[in-house]
């Protein structure tokens, strides 16, 4: 699966939160029959993955697969140099800080640290001093530092319920309870992690850092070498590479004895690697009706809004080339976004992959119920949760049309919930407020209602989008949508109803906010009375939601537990962001006719270059068209191996057995996509950066001299 940028990896994990909560987008309201055929295909032994914890890694498996059985010593030393940044994974590389991830990870940063007249995601950044490290606001990275056992204590709590909703507000009492006891007395940021569906949970604490610096990043170009046509394929020709450094207390580079050390060769065919990251989420333990709600209602959703978000966001970039430094990277992240989506449902809709699905569900059922005290306790847990899959279908689409606000969502139905909110508030006595509607922080808030900038341009042809899915939702049963609507199409509504609305003029708001609040409530503003009109209907449509939601996940927990009485730690748990070693192979694989090879080269991104003369997304930057004279174009670039990572693992470092890197992950190939719910390494691929490329990268074309021999050396070379 794509490892994303930063904002990408957000994208993705957005659309998958709001997918659970019924916020999605959608393309068909009619179910279709994707039933497989295929009556004899078995599940195969890896098909949930290899996405190992480190609580409880494989050992028999390492070393029965690759006569290697990693130390404890070597497993902390693994753990310790891994990094997570919000929205992807990182290491250390140096004993003084610094860290390795990739360049679309760093994006956000990147504009950050922009100063006026730079174009540091054009032109890229090296720092050739310690001095000329910029720090990055508001950005900070953790470190697994804690691991501890809290299964017990959360199964008790969440036993104790008396019905499924308090089951589960039991068990997130509990979990909260124990995040703050281990919060207050490790003084670490601390969590409780579920695995298995619940079969187990762990607390993990984490050492934060929040001075981070930007050390390197290379041009976007080079970076995203081939652009959204070679995303999610192979071969590649990308240097998506990245580096910041972490500095103490003190304000001085970090000193720490836990990091990969560099392997100047790289990754050989054949060698045997290890992914240590943070993969994002999986559904690869789901139930079969969970896994078919996905694919005929929640991802076709999904995709729409992202096939919106994308054609909105092209041509508003179309129309103002000068606006691109900044939306390109929101478009990218919805271009990959919907890239993934596609795959995602293409897995989904695959007879073979949910085939073999299937037989991974009927024999763990047949399991459970060839023992009679497994029989009684959860023989019933499937007929249970498709039921309710049933029940989610039949609200889903309303639920979501009656979300005003999130992704894809038009800035008029969110400034309109926005002034309602803060007229109910302000309706209420001061000490009843919410923080935001009292004393000096009431005064911040109406300073800042309205956005800074509002491109009208952008948010027109999202409102009409928005009215589209509303309609396709609602259908001509909403009364109050008909009239908001009328007998117009979306579009034409949308140009309308923006030229009567009040919500984004600043004169008329501000009067507003410090009038009476009935004038707000009272309000025949199209936007404003729509959503007061539909808000007793829509919460009521969210707390039936809410409840079948909840009801899910009360029968969740026991069907963790059936999975790790039947299954223990043999299966690898679903991805929950959090860190994981993935083992695999450097190797190539067929594709359309051909053969990939295991490794590219500079050569390959050269003959893209000319072969694509003209092309925007194989142009080369200023600083590539003519490299010089010692510039290896034989040096490896780009690999693959049979590695399990998805979003959330970019940035991951590819290292050794002896704990060296030797490339870096940034993407999956395009067959690597139904790997969300079932992993198939006959041609799923992690695509890395070769740890030789990217050093001969630093050497020869950016001359960055100081943090090569950082990286070769382990250290600052004084």
């Amino acid at each position: 699966m794509k490892q994303l940028m930063k904002y990408k990896s957000y994208v993705i994990y957005s659309i998958f939160i709001l997918t659970l909560a019924g916020c999605s987008t959608y393309k068909s309201v009619t179910k279709p029959d994707y039933q497989p055929s295929y009556e004899t295909v078995k599940a195969g032994q890896f098909d949930n993955g290899k996405m190992w914890t480190f609580d409880f890694p494989p050992m028999q498996y390492f070393d029965k697969a690759y006569n290697f059985k990693p130390t404890q010593e070597w497993l902390d030393n693994a753990r310790m140099s891994a990094l997570r940044l919000p929205g992807c994974s990182a290491s250390f590389v140096s004993e003084d800080g610094l860290v390795m991830t990739n360049h679309h990870c760093v994006r956000g940063a990147l504009d950050r640290v922009n100063k006026e007249g730079e174009n540091l995601p054009e032109h890229g950044f090296w720092a050739a001093t310690l001095e000329e490290e910029r720090k990055v606001p508001n950005l900070y990275i953790d470190q697994l530092v804690l691991i501890e056992d809290v299964t017990d204590e959360v199964k008790a709590a969440f036993e104790s319920g008396k019905d499924d909703d308090e089951k589960v507000k039991n068990r997130q009492a509990k979990m909260k309870e124990i995040e703050k006891s281990y919060n207050e007395k490790t003084k670490l940021n601390c969590s409780v992690v579920t695995f298995f569906n619940g079969g187990k949970y762990s607390l993990y604490g984490y050492k934060r850092y929040n001075d981070v610096r930007l050390v390197f990043a290379p041009e976007t170009q080079i970076a995203f070498y081939g652009g959204d046509y070679d995303n999610f394929t192979y071969p590649r020709y990308d240097v998506d590479c990245a580096f910041y450094r972490v500095y103490d207390e003190d304000g001085k580079p970090l000193k720490t004895k836990n990091y990969f050390k560099w392997s100047k060769e790289g990754a050989k065919e054949g060698e045997v690697i290890f992914v240590i990251g943070n993969p994002g989420r999986t559904s690869r333990l789901f139930t079969i009706s969970q896994l078919e709600f996905y694919r005929d209602f929640a991802y076709p959703y999904s995709l729409t809004l992202l096939d919106n978000l994308t054609k909105v966001y092209s041509d508003f970039l179309k129309n103002h080339p000068d606006k691109k430094l900044k939306y390109q990277s929101q478009l990218f992240g919805f271009a990959n976004s919907q890239k993934a989506y596609t795959g995602y449902l293409g897995g989904l809709r695959d007879a073979y992959l949910m085939a073999k699905k299937r037989d991974f569900e009927k024999t763990f059922k047949n399991s459970v119920m060839s023992k009679p005290n497994l029989k009684s306790k959860y023989g019933s847990i499937w007929d249970e949760i498709a039921e309710l899959q049933s029940e989610k279908a039949e609200l889903f689409y309303k639920v979501n049309s009656y979300n005003m606000r999130g992704l894809g969502r038009s800035i008029y139905f969110s400034l309109a919930s926005d002034l309602i909110d803060f007229a109910e508030q302000m309706k209420l006595p001061e000490d009843k407020r919410g923080p935001r509607y009292k004393g000096a922080a009431l005064d911040t808030l109406k300073i800042k209602f309205l956005p800074v900038e509002y491109e009208e341009d952008l948010q027109i042809p999202m409102l009409a989008a928005q009215l589209d899915m509303m309609k396709s939702a609602f259908g001509t049963s909403n009364k109050t949508f008909n009239q908001l609507l009328g007998n117009r199409t979306p579009n034409t509504a949308a140009n309308e109803l923006v030229k009567s609305t009040i919500v984004i003029n600043k004169e008329k708001v501000d009067e507003l906010l410090n009038g009476n609040p009935d004038d707000i409530l009272n309000s025949k503003d199209p936007f404003i009375s729509f959503v007061i009109n539909t808000k007793e209907g829509a919460i009521k449509l969210r707390e039936k939601y809410s409840e079948i939601q909840s009801k899910e996940s009360a029968k969740i927990q026991p069907l963790g537990n059936a999975l790790f009485e039947i299954y223990g730690t043999s299966l690898p748990p679903d991805a929950t962001f959090t860190l994981r070693i993935s083992d695999g192979i450097v190797k190539g694989y067929e594709y359309n006719g051909t053969i990939a090879p295991p490794i590219t080269t500079y050569y390959g991104m050269y003959d893209r270059y000319h072969s694509f003369k003209g092309m925007s997304d194989w142009y080369l930057p200023e600083r590539w068209k003519n490299p010089p004279a010692e510039f290896d174009l034989s040096t490896p670039l780009n690999f693959v191996s049979t590695a399990d990572i998805i979003g959330g693992n970019s940035g991951s470092p590819l290292i050794n057995k002896n704990l060296e890197v030797v490339g870096l992950a940034f993407d999956g190939n395009i067959e690597s996509l139904p790997g969300n719910f079932i992993f198939d390494d006959t041609k799923n691929r992690t695509v890395a950066v070769h740890s030789a490329g990217m050093l001969e990268a630093l050497q020869d074309i950016y001359k960055a001299d100081r943090m090569v021999k950082e990286l070769v050396s382990g250290k600052i070379e004084q």
